[in-house]
């Protein structure tokens, strides 16, 4: 990805001299609602031959400037070069990297045994993580009328990154708080997407037993210049008023969230989706969502138009721990349709099909997919009570 350098981003970049990064002040980022890019951000017809020609913001420029100084520097446990990608025939439109480094050198996953396991300080945590890892503190401009105050968020780098600008969205890391989603968690991921100018710039959350390799609440943020399936996929709705769709296509069946206007439409999302994740957490179900552009709810095809946001909520069977044999770990990432493959001859050999088998095997019996589907479509219905 291209990325301009002028005085504006000094600032978010390290000192030359390693002696000098623990005295770093974290700089901070600060946005004003209209920098939030609702309207106008599309692939561009030949996307994605030509990521480096989409048009960048401010909040691009900074994570990716500061990120890349990072890698320079040598922060990450390996360098991430270009990944050898492919799109895999078939319906869904699957598009798998080939990242071997990140299926050896990622932190190992802490010992979790429960979606609603508690902070245990003593296990890693993102107030142990070394100095400069941290890019900015991501915060709105102060007293806004009419807008809900965004909660401290620090934006920090993956040292084990899926793909160009992989980071994490911490809230008030000193906090302890698990990793289970809150409304500000979620705000900060769903502006993030919308103060991108990059139509591939999405942003996630894995719950404890969804994969979730740290239980120190925080979303992940990448960029990857490829349309996704679950960008445009078909869905159908399940509440009279609109507000809950299941998708049709794509990867995986999953509960599609979304909008197209700030303000009240913009919380009365996140307080839904929140409402369904408290309900899924508090009934020990594993989950994972995921956030991006993309086309109206309805009847739709891979190349609609990208109108509004999309969040898309799926429910699951828990895993503990990373499965070493897989041809690749069932997340947020894999359920949206983008495979990140451990090794060159699972690369070579993966078909459609074989993907699909293995999302399949993550996902709830019909039976409990069927009981969360109608406990979420009541938890809807008391909106309007």
């Amino acid at each position: 990805m291209a990325v301009s350098h002028d005085l504006n981003e000094t600032s978010y970049l390290l000192p030359s001299n390693k002696d000098d990064w623990e005295e770093h002040s974290i700089p901070d980022f600060v946005y004003g609602q209209k920098e939030l890019k609702w309207e106008g951000i599309q692939w561009p017809r030949n996307a994605p031959s030509l990521p480096d020609m989409l048009p960048l913001s401010r909040f691009d420029s900074t994570l990716c400037s500061a990120w890349r100084q990072r890698m320079e520097l040598g922060l990450f446990r390996y360098c991430l070069g270009e990944l050898q990608t492919q799109t895999l025939p078939g319906a869904v439109g699957f598009v798998a990297q080939l990242n071997v480094e990140r299926g050896v050198q990622r932190r190992r996953p802490q010992n979790i045994r429960s979606v609603r396991q508690a902070f245990d300080p003593e296990q890693f945590n993102f107030n142990k993580i070394q100095p400069g890892e941290v890019l900015f503190h991501l915060r709105q401009e102060p007293d806004l009328p009419g807008v809900v105050q965004q909660e401290d968020i620090l934006v920090m780098i993956n040292v084990s990154p899926l793909e160009w600008g992989h980071v994490l969205l911490v809230p008030e890391p000193a906090r302890g708080l698990p990793q289970r989603l809150l409304p500000g968690a979620l705000r900060a991921g769903l502006e993030a997407v919308l103060l991108s100018a990059h139509p591939g710039f999405r942003v996630g959350f894995n719950s404890l037993g969804g994969l979730a390799s740290v239980n120190h609440l925080h979303l992940h943020g990448y960029y990857l210049a490829h349309r996704l399936p679950v960008e445009g996929a078909p869905s159908e709705r399940l509440d009279a008023a609109g507000r809950l769709h299941l998708l049709q296509a794509g990867p995986a069946p999953g509960f599609l969230f979304y909008t197209s206007r700030p303000g009240p439409d913009l919380e009365a999302l996140i307080n839904r989706v929140c409402r369904a994740t408290d309900y899924l957490t508090d009934h020990e179900i594993a989950h994972n969502l995921f956030v991006t552009r993309g086309a109206p709810p309805g009847k739709t095809s891979p190349t609609s138009a990208l109108m509004g946001i999309r969040v898309i909520l799926w429910a699951r069977k828990s895993s503990f721990g990373i499965k070493e044999q897989e041809v690749f770990n069932v997340a947020l990432c894999e359920l949206a349709g983008h495979l990140p493959v451990k090794t060159s001859q699972d690369f070579g050999n993966l078909t459609e099909a074989a993907a699909l088998a293995l999302i399949q095997d993550s996902l709830l019996p019909p039976a409990q997919a069927a009981e969360v589907q109608a406990a979420l479509v009541a938890l809807t219905a008391q909106e309007e009570q």
